[in-house]
C-alpha cells in the first residue's frame, strides 16, 4: 500500500500507537453563506460566472471560508426570503445606503449609460440631443431613465421593457440585444447590464456615461455596497477590511465584465435612502 514492504513495516511500527487513538475530527469549513440569483448575469448564476460570484471567491479566499449560496429570483422579495430569513449573510450588490439592509463601504460606483450602434446614426452624448426625437428607445420599466424621459418630453419614443422578466423567455440583455440588432436605436440601460452585453454583440456598439439632471428626483449614478443583517456590525467591517485590502482585484475583476465605474471616493452613507434603484431585490 506503501510503495515498499520496508516503508509499510515502518509505518506500521511507528504509527501503531496512533492506530488505537480516537480519530480527530475535522475543524468546520467556515463559509462564506451569500444570497444571489441563479440566472441573472452579468452579476451571479448557479454556475457562479457573474461579476458577484467572482467577488464573492475573492472575500471567501480572504476568509479562509468556502462560498455557499442560497438561490433566489432577484426580484420583489428577494430580501426577505434570503438575509432576512438567514438562509445567507451577505448579498453581494446593493445601493449605499438602502435600509433594508446594513451596508459596507461601496466597493463600486456605476451608472445609467446611453447604448447605440458606434457606427450608426444615432450617437448621443445628452438628453437633449435632437436625434432623441427621432429614436426608438429602450427603457426598463420602473428605472431612473424613464423619468428623464418623461421631463424631457420623450416618452412617445420610449420602448418598454419589463424589470421583473420570465427568464424562459427573456434575459437582461434583451434590450442590447435589440440595439445590436437595430430593432431599437438606443437604449437607456444599467451600465453594467449595458457593458457586459454590449463586449458580446457582433456590431460595435458605444457604452456612454448619462449626464445627470440636477432637478430629477432620482439619480443616475449609484455606489454600490455589499449587505448584511442590520444588527450584523462585525460582518459588516469584517468585509470592508477585506473590500479594501483588495479594491485592486475586485476593480480588474468589474473591468474584465465591462462594468461602466464613475470615479471618485467610496464612501459609507450613513442614513441616506437611496431612491431609483436598479433591480427588483432592493424592493421589499
Amino acid at each position: 500500500m506503501r510503495g515498499t514492504l520496508v516503508f509499510g513495516f515502518v509505518m506500521v511500527a511507528v504509527g501503531a500507537p496512533l492506530l488505537s487513538a480516537p480519530a480527530r475530527a475535522e475543524a468546520p469549513t467556515r463559509q462564506l453563506r451569500v444570497c444571489a440569483d441563479p440566472n441573472n448575469l452579468p452579476f451571479s448564476n448557479d454556475k457562479r460566472e457573474g461579476f458577484e460570484n467572482k467577488i464573492a471567491e475573492v472575500i471567501a479566499r480572504e476568509l479562509g471560508a468556502d462560498v455557499s449560496y442560497t438561490w433566489w429570483p432577484d426580484r420583489r422579495g428577494f430580501i426577505r426570503n434570503t438575509l432576512r430569513a438567514e438562509r445567507c449573510d451577505v448579498v453581494m450588490g446593493v445601493p449605499n445606503g438602502y435600509d433594508l439592509v446594513r451596508w459596507t463601504t461601496p466597493y463600486y460606483r456605476s451608472t445609467y449609460v446611453f447604448l447605440y450602434a458606434k457606427d450608426g446614426e444615432f450617437r448621443v452624448r445628452s438628453w437633449d440631443d435632437p436625434v432623441l426625437r427621432r429614436a426608438r428607445i429602450g427603457v426598463v420599466a420602473a428605472t431612473p431613465p424613464g423619468d428623464a424621459l418623461v421631463r424631457k418630453g420623450l416618452i412617445r419614443n420610449v420602448v418598454s421593457y419589463r424589470l421583473t422578466i420570465d427568464l424562459t423567455a427573456e434575459h437582461p440583455g434583451q434590450i442590447v440585444e435589440d440595439v445590436a440588432a437595430g430593432r431599437i436605436d438606443v437604449a437607456v440601460v444599467w451600465g453594467p447590464i449595458a457593458g457586459y452585453f454590449a463586449k458580446a454583440q457582433r456590431v460595435p456598439l458605444d457604452v456612454v456615461p448619462v449626464p445627470e439632471i440636477p432637478d430629477l428626483a432620482v439619480p443616475f449614478t449609484y455606489e454600490i455596497s455589499m449587505g448584511v443583517r442590520k444588527a450584523d456590525v462585525d460582518r459588516q467591517r469584517e468585509l470592508e477590511e477585506i473590500l479594501d485590502r483588495n479594491h485592486v482585484e475586485v476593480r480588474k475583476i468589474l473591468e474584465a465584465y465591462g462594468v461602466p465605474m464613475v470615479d471618485g471616493p467610496l464612501v459609507r452613507k450613513p442614513e441616506e435612502l437611496k431612491r431609483g434603484v436598479v433591480g427588483e431585490r432592493y424592493r421589499q
